[in-house]
């Protein structure tokens, strides 16, 4: 997939190791006159120094100028330069370092810790290295602890290769060695296809957004129009500044690695779907309401619950009757929401639910045969389904039942004959969010249709969703994404 340059502020500094034509000094590199926008090019700096201006910025950023994927690059060692220590997850920091330094050690006061490529020989603090590596890609950092009364991050700076002894240039070589192997991959004869595309995935989803036959469906479209569609999973975030898009199918949250993933693309200026914002947006049902009200959009009538507000939680009866939907504000797959008939149940059923968080949405209860699902593609409907009840159950999945969840039948229509105000509303919708990939939940009730989410990272099962169009809908979506890369490869802006 890419060609290894490794980059040596002196060819001395490179004297420990192996002779490899992938090594070059940063001068050659800087002097390089022929830049083939075919070559697919993964640039690991080892300068001395990332100093504003000096040889090694330079590196970094000519490699970025020439389409090159550049680790660190100039963004990091920005970031590094201003010690934006933000999105660490430190809180633990103290606990792990006591368990590190025994109690007699008590007076160290200060300590540093060497990453490679994100990798430590001191398992207590694996965790902690490969968060900073994520957050600051970079081929050797040193994290420097201080401890007043409790253990913190003093700062993560970059280290030249030059400075290693020979013990720390032995675990720097397995680390490098680990991480060349992500990027290295059978040379092509000339490459196959314009665009490379991450697709990530968990094969072991219970219930993904996507079924395999889908996913092959997806590679199979992106091949044709000349994109390499290459299915990626959560470990291998270090290697995603590898690919011009990413595209997630995999169930969203803020809470986990997806996350990470849509917001890494998003710094290293890839194509991405979905995107952080629409994640953020559409993933906390709270944010969602709020949202389309202000927008003026039909929705349920909702109410927000405080943990704490005990009289909110009584008057619920009385001002919405009954049943009534208690919701988790980041449920997904008809998970976390329960249908209470009685005072008795709704009190216990939001003392369980607040068990799981301090905020819950309470709704009234819409009886529908079948909700709508509008598929949505950059402000365009891509595909509408009926999404019927499970057999005997009041919600499209039934996780009560024994064994796997169980969902309700389904009938896929041309866009052209689902409802218009049904397709209307449901591009209103999805404007408040973002021009990415959605799919919007609507009941068409006697009042009108009412919007009950917007999903950012819809299903797209073969054999559901694209039942009408076929392979086409698969098409769509990658001509969607070839379009998106076109236009950052021209400098056009959204």
């Amino acid at each position: 997939m890419s060609r290894l340059v490794i980059v040596v502020e002196k060819l001395s500094d490179w004297g420990s190791y192996y002779p490899s034509e992938n090594v070059v000094t940063a001068l050659d590199y800087l002097k390089q006159t022929s830049v083939d926008a075919e070559d697919r090019v993964q640039v690991i700096n080892l300068c001395r120094s990332f100093k504003y201006l000096g040889l090694g910025y330079y590196v970094s950023l000519l490699a970025e100028a020439r389409g090159h994927k550049v680790i660190p690059s100039v963004r990091t060692v920005n970031d590094l330069r201003r010690r934006s220590l933000y999105g660490i997850d430190i809180e633990d920091l103290n606990q792990k370092l006591t368990r590190f330094f025994p109690e007699g050690a008590s007076d160290t006061t200060d300590f540093g810790l060497l990453v490679y490529f994100g990798r430590t020989s001191y398992a207590p603090l694996q965790d902690l290295a490969r968060q900073v590596f994520e957050a600051f890609p970079c081929p050797i950092l040193k994290i420097e602890f201080e401890r007043q009364k409790v253990w913190q991050i003093a700062s993560i700076r970059p280290v030249g290769l030059q400075t290693l002894s020979d013990a720390q240039e032995d675990s720097f070589a397995e680390a490098l060695d680990a991480f060349s192997k992500k990027l290295w991959r059978k040379p092509r004869q000339r490459r196959k296809y314009r665009y490379d595309l991450a697709m990530l995935h968990d094969p072991g989803e219970a219930m993904p957004p996507s079924n395999k036959k889908a996913l092959k469906l997806f590679v199979s479209a992106g091949r044709d129009l000349g994109i390499e569609v290459d299915p990626i999973g959560r470990n291998d975030f270090a290697r995603l500044a590898e690919y011009d898009a990413l595209f997630i199918r995999e169930t969203t949250t803020l809470e986990n690695h997806t996350y990470r993933f849509a917001h890494r693309a998003e710094r290293e200026n890839m194509v991405v779907i979905d995107d952080p914002v629409s994640i953020l947006r559409c993933t906390n049902k709270i944010y969602l309401n709020d949202l389309l009200k202000s927008r003026k959009l039909p929705i349920p009538r909702t109410e927000t619950l405080f943990r704490d507000d005990s009289k909110k939680l009584a008057a619920l009866p009385d001002s919405m009757g009954f049943p009534i939907v208690l919701k988790i504000p980041d449920g997904s797959f008809s998970r976390g929401i329960v249908r209470a008939e009685s005072s008795e149940q709704l009190h216990r059923a939001a003392a369980e639910l607040f068990q799981h968080t301090a905020l819950l949405l309470a709704q009234e209860y819409l009886y529908t045969e079948f909700d709508w699902r509008i598929g949505v593609l950059a402000n365009q409907p891509l595909y509408a389904c009926q999404y019927f009840m499970s057999r005997g159950h009041w919600q499209i999945y039934n996780h009560a039942a024994s064994g796997a969840a169980k969902s309700g039948a389904f009938k896929t229509l041309p866009i052209r004959e689902a409802p218009s105000e049904v397709v209307k509303l449901a591009l209103k919708a999805t404007a408040a969010i973002g021009d990415g990939l959605y799919g919007v939940d609507i009941k068409a009730t006697q009042r009108g249709p009412v919007v009950i989410e917007v999903n950012d990272n819809p299903n797209i099962d073969a054999g559901i969703e694209d039942a009408y169009l076929g392979d086409d809908l698969y098409r769509r979506i990658m001509e969607e994404f070839l379009r998106r890369m076109e236009r950052k490869r021209l400098g056009i802006k959204p």
